[in-house]
């Protein structure tokens, strides 16, 4: 898959409430799309999951936000932790049934992998179920990993 042009549809497993969004304030020059993995770059701030050593991973925007004109710390995001369905990798790197209860890899802001690519790629959470359309994903604060 390819990173995000428009708001995407990200199913959620579980109940959350509204307490368990986390706000965060947006990079500067950062848009994110609703339904997008988000994640912490190293200064705090809320990027697009992408392929990086040193992002967080967070959770789902609950809505699009759009800071591409704008200065780091303008804009804020909230952002739900917990089980989310994210587009599975290709090849190599498809997380398939085996790989339940593995760490997988943010590859994009949709889109995770079996492996870290070399230690390219940043964890986005714990593998709970693979099926024909996704990985079930358990991503954010809180998440144990091990």
């Amino acid at each position: 898959m390819a990173a995000l042009t428009e708001e995407r549809d990200t199913p959620r497993r579980g109940e959350n409430s509204v307490a368990d969004l986390e706000t965060i304030k947006l990079a500067a020059s950062t848009k994110i799309y609703a339904g997008s993995l988000v994640c912490k770059n190293a200064a705090g701030n809320a990027v697009p999951g992408a392929t990086a050593t040193t992002l967080v991973a967070m959770g789902r925007a609950e809505f699009t936000v759009d800071n591409s004109t704008g200065l780091v710390d303008v804009k804020s995001i909230d952002v739900r932790p917990g089980t989310f369905r994210w587009g599975n990798s290709s090849a190599g790197d498809l997380i398939a049934k085996a790989d339940i209860g593995s760490i997988c890899y943010v590859v994009d802001d949709q889109t995770v992998a079996k492996t870290s690519a070399t230690n390219t790629r940043s964890v986005a959470g714990k593998v709970v179920e693979v099926d024909s359309t996704g990985v079930w994903v358990r991503t954010g604060i809180g998440i144990a990993l091990t």
